[in-house]
C-alpha cells in the first residue's frame, strides 16, 4: 500500500495493464476481483453505443467484459495529457483518480477510473469510457483543419464569401441535420456536427440569432459563473463578467454563429413533420415570418428547443375576466412602464422572483402569490457549490470528463451534501423568509436544485435580492391558498377582500417535451419516443443526447456544460450513423 501513497502514477499504470488482461481474460473472475461489489461502470458511447450506467459489482463485471471484447478495446493506457493519478475525495469517499486513454475497433477514447482500497488490494469503485473520436472520420480541427483559400495563381474556384453564401443558401439539397432552436443547445450540436462534416441546419422562429436570450426580461443574467457556461471550441474571453448579461451572451451567440460557420436561418419556425421509414428521411415544413411555407427533407431531425419550451398557461378561475394585461414569464419584458401600477406575479421559481424584483425595483407595486413549497438559495456561495469542480486548476476537457465520470446515483448522493451545506450558510435568511409565511422545501433527504432541474425544471429559486425585499416587505407575498378566483379588477381572496392589479405575469413554468412532440410529429411518434427528461427508472436522462425510439429523431437540451459534453455525444452518433458505423434504431436495453 505504501507503493501506492507515494507513487500513484506507476501503480496506476500497473493497476490498468492488469485491467486490460482481466478484461480480455476467459475467466470472469479475474476481472471480478478487480472490482468493488458497489461499483459503477459508465459507458459514453465508446463499448455499447449508448450512454448507460451500470450499478453493482456483478453487473459491471458481465456488461463491461462483454461489450470490452465486441467493441475490440485495446491499448488501455495512462492519460499523459491529463492530470496524473492523485488521491482525491469523491461523494466522502477517499480514492485514486486516473485518467487513462483506449482504443476500440471504430474509435479512440478516454476515460476515468477511481480506485478504493479494499483489504490489501485497490479495486475500481468508477468506471467511465467515453468515445471522443471516430478513427477516419476525425473533426475537422487543429492539424485536420481545412487549408482554406488557395493563394495559387492557378486557382479558380470560388472565394470564401461565395462559399459560404451557397452553403447557407440550400437551394439545390437539402441539410442532412435539422436542428430545430438556435440557443445553447442549437449552437452546440450545430458546431460539432459541422467539425465532422455533416451538412447542418439550424432553423430559430425568431427575427435574430441570440432573441431567445436577448427578448427576455431586462434584468436577466446567468445564475452559474462564467467558467462553467463556455460553448464547444470557443470558451468565452477571459475579460467577461462573472455573471454574464443576457444581452451580452445573445450577441455573443450571433458571432459564435458566424465564427464557426453554422448555417442558421432565422424567422424559420418547424410547424410539422412526417417520416418516411422506408427512405429514412423527413419531410419537414418551416413557417416563414411572413406566412409562406418551405419544405426540407432531412435524415435527422434534432430539437434543441430547450426545457424551457412551450409556456404553461395553467386554468385559473376567472383570469379570462381580468381586465389588465396578462402575460407569461417568457414574454415579459421590462418593468418601466409600471412604474406606479400594481402587479401579481404567480409562481416562485427563478422567473416569478426575478421579475418581482425587476417590477418593484421598477417602483411597480408587487404582490408575489406562492403556489407551492420553493428551494431558496443563495446565489453565493451556496448556488456554486457544485461547480468547486470548474476552479481553474485543470483544463474545461478534462473538468468535464469528472463531470461525465460520475454516475447519477452518486451524483444524487454529492448534492444531497451541497444542499445540507447550503441550507447551513442560508440558515439565517431562511429562517427570516419562513418567519414572513414563505413555503421552503422540506429539508429531508433533499438533492437540490440540480436534481429539481433535472427532473422538473424548476420549482428553485437563486436569491440575488428577490428575497431580501420579501423579508422587508418592499414585495409583498401572497399564498395561493388564499385566492378564490380572479376578477376584472385583480384577484377575489378568500375572505372577501380583492387585490387590485393592472398586470399579472404567470411564472408558472413550461409544458412537458412530449406534448411539443406530438403537436410537430403526432401521437404515434410520441408514444414511440416516451418520455423525456428525467430519469424514471433509468440511471440516465430519458431520450436525451442519444437515439430515440423513432429513428431520426434525437433531443439535446439543458445548461451550457449539459449542452457542451453532451453535443459531442450526439454528434459521433449521427456521424456513425450517417457512416454506417451503427443503424439508425435505438439499441435495445440490457
Amino acid at each position: 500500500m505504501d507503493a501506492v501513497l507515494e507513487n500513484p502514477a506507476c501503480f496506476a499504470e500497473d493497476w490498468l495493464g492488469q485491467f486490460q488482461v482481466a478484461l480480455s481474460h476467459p475467466s470472469p473472475e479475474y476481472l471480478e476481483d478487480m472490482v468493488l461489489s458497489d461499483a459503477y461502470w459508465r459507458d459514453a458511447l465508446a463499448l455499447t453505443w449508448d450512454l448507460k450506467t451500470f450499478e453493482g459489482g456483478s453487473a459491471v463485471t458481465d456488461h463491461l467484459r462483454r461489450s470490452a471484447r465486441q467493441a475490440g478495446l485495446t491499448s488501455l493506457q495512462l492519460d499523459r495529457s491529463a492530470p496524473a493519478p492523485q488521491h482525491v475525495e469523491r461523494v466522502g469517499r477517499a480514492c485514486v483518480e486516473v485518467f487513462f486513454m483506449f482504443e476500440t475497433a471504430l474509435g479512440r477514447g478516454r476515460g476515468i477510473v477511481r480506485l478504493v482500497s479494499e483489504g490489501d488490494a485497490y479495486k475500481a469503485w468508477t468506471v467511465l469510457t467515453a468515445l471522443e473520436e471516430l478513427k477516419g472520420f476525425e473533426e475537422i480541427i487543429g492539424a485536420n483543419r481545412p487549408i482554406g483559400q488557395s493563394y495559387s495563381r492557378d486557382f479558380q474556384g470560388p472565394n470564401w464569401l461565395d462559399k459560404r453564401v451557397a452553403s447557407e443558401a440550400y437551394d439545390n439539397r437539402d441539410p442532412t441535420v435539422l436542428v430545430v432552436g438556435g440557443g445553447q443547445a442549437g449552437l452546440s450540436i450545430a458546431a460539432r456536427l459541422t467539425q465532422l462534416g455533416i451538412d447542418t441546419l439550424i432553423v430559430d422562429k425568431h427575427e435574430r440569432i441570440g432573441d431567445n436570450w436577448r427578448k427576455r426580461y431586462h434584468a436577466l443574467t446567468l445564475h452559474n459563473q462564467v467558467h462553467v457556461n463556455h460553448l464547444p471550441y470557443m470558451p468565452f474571453p477571459p475579460n467577461w463578467p462573472v455573471y454574464i448579461p443576457k444581452d451580452k451572451l445573445a450577441n455573443w451567440f450571433a458571432f459564435y454563429a458566424e465564427a464557426m460557420e453554422l448555417n442558421f436561418w432565422t424567422g424559420h419556425e418547424l410547424v410539422g413533420a412526417t417520416y418516411d421509414e422506408a427512405r429514412q428521411t423527413w419531410s419537414a415544413s418551416l413557417r416563414r415570418a411572413d406566412g409562406s411555407v418551405h419544405r426540407l427533407q432531412p435524415r435527422h431531425i434534432v430539437m434543441a428547443t430547450g426545457v424551457s419550451g412551450v409556456p404553461n398557461w395553467p386554468a385559473l378561475l376567472g383570469l379570462s375576466d381580468f381586465g389588465g394585461e396578462v402575460v407569461h414569464s417568457s414574454q415579459y419584458g421590462d418593468g418601466e412602464a409600471w412604474c406606479g401600477k400594481s402587479a401579481v406575479v404567480i409562481g416562485t421559481g427563478n422567473s416569478g422572483h426575478d421579475v418581482a424584483q425587476d417590477l418593484a425595483s421598477s417602483g411597480a407595486d408587487v404582490t408575489l402569490v406562492q403556489r407551492s413549497s420553493t428551494l431558496i438559495v443563495s446565489i453565493e456561495p451556496s448556488a456554486q457549490l457544485p461547480y468547486v469542480l470548474y476552479d481553474g486548476s485543470r483544463s474545461l476537457e478534462d473538468t468535464d470528463l469528472i463531470a461525465v465520470s460520475m454516475p447519477m446515483p452518486l451524483m444524487r448522493e454529492a448534492h444531497i451534501g451541497y444542499t445540507k451545506r447550503s441550507r447551513e450558510l442560508d440558515a439565517d435568511l431562511l429562517g427570516k423568509l419562513e418567519a414572513i409565511g414563505f413555503k421552503l422545501d422540506p429539508p429531508e433527504d433533499h438533492a437540490g436544485w440540480q436534481f429539481k432541474y433535472l427532473t422538473r425544471g424548476g420549482g428553485y429559486y437563486f436569491n440575488v435580492g428577490c428575497s431580501d425585499m420579501l423579508i422587508d416587505g418592499q414585495i409583498k407575498l401572497l399564498p395561493f391558498a388564499t385566492v378564490d378566483s380572479f376578477a376584472k379588477s385583480g384577484l377575489r381572496l378568500k375572505d372577501g377582500d380583492t387585490l387590485s392589479a393592472d398586470l399579472i405575469v404567470l411564472a408558472t413554468g413550461y409544458r412537458p417535451k412530449e406534448e411539443l412532440v406530438e403537436t410537430l410529429f403526432g401521437a404515434e411518434i410520441k408514444e414511440r419516443v416516451g418520455p423525456i427528461w428525467g430519469f424514471g427508472d433509468e440511471l440516465e436522462l430519458r431520450n436525451m443526447y442519444k437515439r430515440t425510439g423513432q429513428p431520426g429523431l434525437w433531443f439535446i437540451e439543458g445548461s451550457f456544460a449539459q449542452c457542451r459534453i453532451n453535443s459531442k455525444f450526439l454528434g459521433l452518433q449521427i456521424k456513425a450513423c450517417e457512416e454506417g458505423l451503427i443503424p439508425l434504431e435505438k439499441p435495445h436495453q440490457g
